[in-house]
């Protein structure tokens, strides 16, 4: 449903709800700066190694209207204020997105004003954009390295939403990856952020794992955590202290391999398409490795390369704000009728 807007000189304000896996997050922005981002995270999936979805989606239901009020005061408006409401349609957990969905309904229809969906991956690509200190941002067509625990993408950003995936994993994400090397060794979850902290500690051509080679630009990790999995049993079975002796040198090697993994095919793409613009987003965009990479390899290849800061790069209402933005700027706006998608693609 297109919805015409006329745009005067007051303040554009956009509420972003993000609720799509286990961080509940409302954010506000004026005129595409962040006034207020508040996330609540969900400890209770710890123990059990991984997000469980029921569990989830009731975490929502209690941390929702808290964390909107929160992000409200911070941002010393009024809710009476507010222009439009942004929130994540999809893809994540559909019980997880039925709780913001149906709240930012309730809001919006509530205070009368309009509606946006937005694409949760196109909300990490767009994070770019959010007003910064150097107003410096990626120039379109640029590249982005999409990397998170559910999504390991290359995509083409041709205009604020015309977005072309040109290469993703067949199978698993690298987060995923990472996360369960982390639960082989015994690691808590989230393993990622841990793996990386134990890695710098260590040497990262002590052990040596496979490269995926696939064809075009697509990704596979699905051997590579088969490929730790037999090794780490295979030396355990001589050294029931393997892990512990060597958790350094294993998570420095893991993580450089898949680390290599990920920019053999960003390094093609960007050299095919001749695209100089260079960005990375997601989760694990928050890697050290990951974020030291893209700079040395950036001025090897004369990238003009961009890093999100780091409370961009996990799940945030944020950069569902400045999805919402650009979206309330063109007048694309959506009905009551609007339901979430687990699955919705870029």
């Amino acid at each position: 449903m297109v919805k015409i807007i006329k745009l005067s000189d007051k303040n554009i304000i956009i509420l972003g709800i993000e609720s799509s896996c286990d961080d509940t997050s409302a954010s506000v922005l004026i005129n595409g700066a962040i006034k207020s981002n508040i996330v609540a995270n969900q400890e209770v999936h710890q123990k059990f190694g991984g997000v469980v979805p029921e569990l989830a989606s009731r975490a929502h239901q209690q941390n929702i209207i808290p964390v909107v009020d929160a992000a409200i005061d911070a941002a010393n408006i009024d809710k009476k204020d507010i222009s439009a409401i942004a929130f994540t349609r999809g893809p994540g957990l559909l019980g997880s997105l039925i709780v913001g969905t149906s709240f930012s309904k309730s809001l919006a229809l509530a205070l009368d004003i309009p509606l946006v969906e937005v694409n949760h991956m196109h909300g990490h690509i767009l994070a770019h954009f959010i007003k910064n200190e150097t107003n410096l941002y990626p120039s379109f067509p640029f590249i982005c390295m999409t990397v998170s625990g559910g999504h390991t993408q290359l995509v083409v950003v041709k205009d604020y939403f015309d977005m072309e995936v040109i290469g993703e994993t067949i199978d698993d994400a690298a987060g995923e990856a990472f996360d369960k090397a982390a639960k082989i060794m015994g690691i808590p979850y989230p393993g990622g952020p841990l793996i990386d902290k134990y890695a710098k500690d260590g040497d990262p051509k002590k052990f040596k794992f496979p490269v995926s080679n696939l064809k075009d630009y697509n990704y596979s990790f699905s051997g590579l955590k088969t490929s730790i999995l037999y090794f780490l049993q295979k030396e355990m079975a001589k050294d029931s202290n393997f892990i512990e002796d060597n958790k350094a040198d294993i998570c420095a090697s893991y993580q450089a391999t898949i680390i290599k993994s990920l920019f053999k095919k960003l390094v093609k793409a960007t050299r095919d398409l001749g695209i100089k613009d260079v960005a990375i987003a997601g989760g694990v965009s928050a890697n050290s490795l990951l974020r030291s990479e893209l700079k040395r390899i950036g001025i090897q290849e004369n990238w003009n390369t961009f890093i999100p800061p780091f409370e961009y790069t996990t799940d945030n209402a944020g950069m569902i704000a400045i999805a919402g933005h650009h979206k309330y700027l063109k007048g694309e706006f959506v009905g009551q009728d609007v339901t979430p998608n687990a699955r919705l693609v870029v």
